[in-house]
């Protein structure tokens, strides 16, 4: 007599939903990736990808895919306004570390193959999910448009603002950091940035970071200090462009080389840890657990490890999926609780106005971005990645 595969509702199809489909169909779970919009899609913004993300897509078997697109960087520099030069981390050392680069993406290239390493009945759209109930068999979620659907256990993976997060810790809102980011798109060819690069320049009050996503493409945010809820005229990058017109180069360049309609302006919002993520047959994965804010471009590897390790847990914890549930998030919030502080604690370091603070920050990262800094990001974030790197016959016998 055949038994039935649990079946997993997962709430949200951006890139943690649906590389937490691919990580349990290949655990042997069936699962259904729940998507508001009517038309599967993600933005076209970038995304760097340190190693332990590449890592956890290697063990998902799409990081060759990805990697026929995405850029491979040897070194992430860090430096000022006026050009000169703060830190430089050699990322490129990773791969003999850890066997996997650190890379850059736009977030639709890595959402589009993830989506296509999934069964083409795995997605359904137009699903927005209003509100659910988990009893002793399994969970029941309803839909805006009055439907339901019936499942064994619940991901929430629907973003910061996500709904089954809402329903099962409450209506509180996301915080703004106190900064707003416009983020762009250039298509361009530039002699200051060759394949692979990376800078993060910092400013007073802002910020502009740019990196290559493909050849020829190059992926910018410019971040500064304002109230939330600001709406833009028609003339963004005009703004912009006053806002940096002294920094040193490329910036100019890149921002008139940027479609004045790829520019997207967003608050940006993080929570604070939360003690708790689940209840019963229902977890939280990717932002809508954790949202941990850009500074230290851990947010999608998150989710990845996320997608992951939930797998780990409900194939050892069939027995009892709730307290397989309870076991992923114990594990997942001690991962992710440290970066969200840290990235906070970045994002103010990199907020500051006075020239006084300017210049402590500057000093700061000449003497200790190299080395510190550099040396507890690779301990704290890439590291731990070495427990999927195994040689790929091991990997498919574990599975």
């Amino acid at each position: 007599m055949s038994v039935r595969s649990p079946r997993i509702l997962i709430a949200g199809g951006g890139i943690g939903g649906l590389a937490a489909s691919l990580a349990l169909r290949r655990k042997g779970f069936e699962t259904l990736v729940l998507e508001r919009a009517e038309r599967l899609r993600d933005g076209g913004a970038g995304l760097h990808i340190w190693s332990n993300g590449v890592i956890a897509l290697n063990e998902l078997d799409v990081a060759d895919r990805v990697l026929e697109i995405a850029p491979v960087q040897q070194t992430c520099h860090f430096s000022t306004w006026r050009g000169e030069t703060l830190a430089a981390w050699p990322v490129g050392d990773f791969v003999a570390r850890y066997g996997q680069p650190t890379i850059a993406v736009e977030r639709s290239v890595l959402h589009g193959v993830l989506k296509k390493a999934l069964p083409e009945d795995t997605v359904r759209t137009g699903a927005q999910v209003t509100s659910f109930e988990s009893g002793r068999t399994g969970v029941s979620v309803r839909f805006a448009d009055g439907g339901t659907e019936h499942g064994d256990l619940l991901i929430g993976a629907d973003g910061i603002h996500s709904t089954v997060r809402r329903g099962l810790l409450g209506p509180k809102p996301p915080r703004f950091t106190g900064y707003i980011a416009w983020r762009g798109r250039a298509r361009m060819d530039h002699p200051l940035i060759p394949p692979g690069t990376f800078n993060a320049i910092f400013g007073p009050g802002t910020r502009f970071t740019y990196y290559d996503v493909a050849p020829g493409v190059v992926h910018w945010m410019s971040v500064a200090n304002g109230p939330a809820g600001g709406k833009d005229g028609p003339a963004a990058l005009q703004m912009l462009t006053e806002r940096h017109r002294r920094w040193a180069g490329p910036v100019l360049d890149i921002l008139k080389a940027t479609p004045e309609e790829d520019v997207i302006r967003g608050d940006v919002l993080d929570r604070r840890p939360d003690r708790r993520w689940g209840r019963d047959r229902v977890t939280l994965l990717g932002d809508a657990a954790h949202p941990i804010t850009f500074n230290i471009g851990q947010g999608a590897c998150q989710a990845l490890e996320d997608a992951l390790v939930l797998a780990e847990h409900l194939r050892g914890g069939a027995a009892d999926p709730r307290a397989a549930l309870r076991a992923y998030e114990a594990e997942r919030r001690a991962r992710t609780a440290p970066m969200q502080r840290i990235a906070r604690w970045i994002g103010r370091m990199g907020a500051v106005e006075n020239p006084a603070l300017i210049s402590a920050r500057e000093t700061l990262m000449r003497k200790s971005w190299d080395t510190r800094a550099f040396a507890a990001a690779e301990k704290n974030q890439v590291a731990y990645g070495l427990r999927w790197s195994r040689p790929a016959a091991s990997r498919s016998e574990a599975r």
